[in-house]
């Protein structure tokens, strides 16, 4: 699974794009929203959708809603080669064109590994901003075997993928009531608000505005690949109206 760009794009810009043509309403229930892809061979599909299903029911992901795609399946550019499985899930900038089409000026900012113990994040240890990078952060950052969501998983410590976002102060009250619909909607991945002109997680924030750290939607992929289970991952890869998709316990 390739990107075809005819000319280098960073990932700010892929996610500006994404982030303006999401479409679903939390309070409706409704639209599209942003999927990763991943890719595995058709005989590990038991295997990781058990994972899956652990680490999503954990609260480590962004959404439940999954959809399994077979041997011709097509979903955006991509279509599932002879002897794989493809796997979509909700990503987190969702959130971010969630936000936006709500009238907040979102900006996400960058995306890394964060250290939880005793079941609080602690800080984030590994970062890259997405203006600096062709490639998304989590991505890269998964690719170096930096996670720990199965250790997470059993002992409540461990190393996660988060990403960071920021909003306008003036936004404050418009955020919190974003964010509360995105719950009763099942988007459990809210990680952290911050205070504002308050440093989240270690990382500072711009001046009047506030940082919200949400889980990394490849968490799910991770920890398949903690397993030992060979996984190819697309993140951010298209969008897919929410009907499309089911609930990991319909799945699983």
């Amino acid at each position: 699974m390739q990107r075809n760009n005819s000319s280098i794009q960073f990932t700010q810009s892929t996610i500006e794009n994404l982030m303006f043509k999401t479409t679903f309403d939390p309070k409706t229930k409704e639209g599209d929203v942003i999927v990763n892809i991943s890719l595995i061979d058709e005989n590990s599909l038991d295997d990781a959708a058990k994972i899956f299903k652990m680490v999503i029911t954990s609260g480590l992901a962004v959404s439940p809603y999954v959809k399994i795609l077979h041997e011709g399946d097509s979903i955006g550019e991509l279509v599932v080669e002879k002897g794989k499985i493809g796997i979509a899930t909700v990503c987190s900038i969702t959130i971010d064109g969630i936000l936006l089409k709500a009238g907040i000026p979102i900006k996400p900012k960058l995306g890394g590994i964060v250290q939880i113990k005793n079941g609080h994040p602690v800080r984030f240890t590994d970062v890259l901003t997405y203006t600096s990078t062709t490639i998304d952060p989590l991505e890269v950052l998964m690719s170096q075997e930096l996670t720990s969501v199965t250790q997470m998983l059993r002992t409540s410590s461990g190393n996660i993928l988060a990403n960071l976002r920021e909003g306008p102060l003036a936004a404050r009250d418009a955020i919190e009531r974003t964010l509360s619909d995105l719950v009763d909607a099942e988007f459990s991945g809210i990680l952290e608000v911050s205070e504002p002109n308050t440093s989240i997680l270690n990382v500072p924030v711009e001046r009047d505005h506030i940082g919200i750290v949400v889980i990394g939607g490849t968490n799910p992929m991770a920890a398949v690949q903690e397993y030992g289970i060979p996984i190819h991952t697309n993140a951010m890869s298209t969008l897919i109206d929410i009907n499309e998709l089911s609930h990991i316990s319909e799945v699983v």
